[in-house]
């Protein structure tokens, strides 16, 4: 079992920045991905942003490439992401989420591929 929990969240204008950390802890050895995902009102959970945990290798949402960043500190078992030039249309829950390490199956910019969820971390962006 992998247990995660997010911390980061708050209010910030627009145009402002926020970091958000997702702390594990548990059976992570086999972890290949780790991800972002967010969910607004009303509207389904969308991929943010996902890293490989033994590369480093990045992906993001066409929607946030160029203002967030995605990193992982390996000796802390944390993962990051940096929001930068927030928009009010970043306002949703962030939900940080990791696989077992399936080596085959669906990319890491799908649900499908994360076995394990954190409970959130609200961010609101104002105008």
């Amino acid at each position: 079992q992998v247990q995660l929990v997010e911390s980061g969240g708050g209010l910030v204008q627009a145009g402002g920045s926020l970091r958000l950390s997702c702390a594990t802890s548990g059976r992570t050895v086999t972890t290949l991905y780790m991800g972002w995902f967010r969910q607004a009102p009303g509207k389904e959970r969308d991929f943010v942003a996902a890293i490989s945990w033994r590369s480093g290798g990045t992906y993001y949402a066409d929607s946030v490439k160029g203002r967030f960043t995605i990193s992982r500190d390996n000796a802390k078992k944390t993962v990051y992401l940096q929001m930068n030039s927030l928009k009010p249309e970043d306002t949703a829950v962030y939900y940080c989420a990791a696989d077992r390490g399936s080596t085959f199956g669906p990319g890491p910019n799908l649900r499908s591929r994360y076995d394990y969820w954190g409970q959130g971390t609200q961010v609101t962006v104002s105008s």
